[in-house]
């Protein structure tokens, strides 16, 4: 049987080539110095590392980065000096050693559900502080066997005793990223941390809509259409405003 994820998937499956090009290579070192600057890993395992752009993003920073992955395609694309630390295998087997940090960044979605669950035990086993992260609405992509919202992935990390760090931006990564830590905090303590949250983006929400609300108001108060204004004229003002065509 042919590798699934070959030369082909990676040139047409991963939203643009994936490749080792100057906007791939500027995301992956965007990722490693935020990693760096907010976490400050010593060591590091990027858990379906693909071509290994993070591990060598990592390494040039002087952190002491490994890759998995399960595609022989891929590892065979990892830059020659960084090769000996990227190796393939699977997510559901014990890793060399435990590490500061894991990254899995939409490798889960491409395993069966009981497969899947089984990595993110294995993962927790081998770290206290993982970055995460699985489309939660690609449904398209036929390698994707197993497409969950975020909070189905939240409910299996809390099960194995990690929570997510709710004050840690991992917009950088992707919306739907995640931070999850090991934590042994009481229930009420999760908890109280949670609603402190939801309050704030509540809150945060509902200002934006009343800010909308007003600015619709304002733009519809000073909108005087001419009395001697063309019927027609007008209808194609609301045409495209609506985004039709004339």
């Amino acid at each position: 049987m042919p590798e699934v994820y070959d030369a082909f998937y990676y040139a047409t499956s991963c939203g643009r080539p994936y490749r080792r090009d100057e906007e791939w290579l500027a995301f992956f070192g965007r990722m490693a110095d935020r990693i760096i600057q907010d976490l400050n890993p010593r060591t590091v395992m990027d858990a379906g590392c693909a071509h290994g752009f993070l591990v060598e993003a990592l390494r040039d920073r002087g952190v002491e980065a490994y890759g998995v992955d399960a595609s022989a395609y891929a590892i065979g694309q990892v830059r020659p000096d960084v090769s000996q630390y990227c190796t393939i295998g699977s997510l559901l087997g014990p890793f060399p050693q435990t590490y500061d940090l894991i990254v899995c960044i939409e490798v889960v979605e491409h395993l069966a559900a009981a497969q899947a669950h089984d990595a993110i035990g294995n993962l927790c086993r081998h770290a206290d502080d993982i970055l995460f992260s699985s489309t939660p609405d690609d449904y398209t992509e036929p390698t994707h066997l197993n497409v969950r919202p975020v909070e189905h992935w939240a409910e299996h990390f809390a099960r194995n005793g990690f929570f997510r760090d709710l004050d840690f931006d991992t917009e950088f990564i992707a919306p739907q990223a995640m931070r999850f830590r090991r934590s042994s905090d009481p229930a009420h303590r999760m908890v109280a941390n949670y609603e402190r949250k939801l309050w704030s983006q509540t809150r945060e929400t509902a200002a934006l809509r009343r800010q909308v609300i007003e600015m619709k108001n304002q733009l519809s108060a000073a909108w005087h259409p001419q009395p001697d204004m063309p019927l027609g004229w007008m209808r194609r003002v609301r045409t495209r405003h609506k985004g039709g065509t004339t």
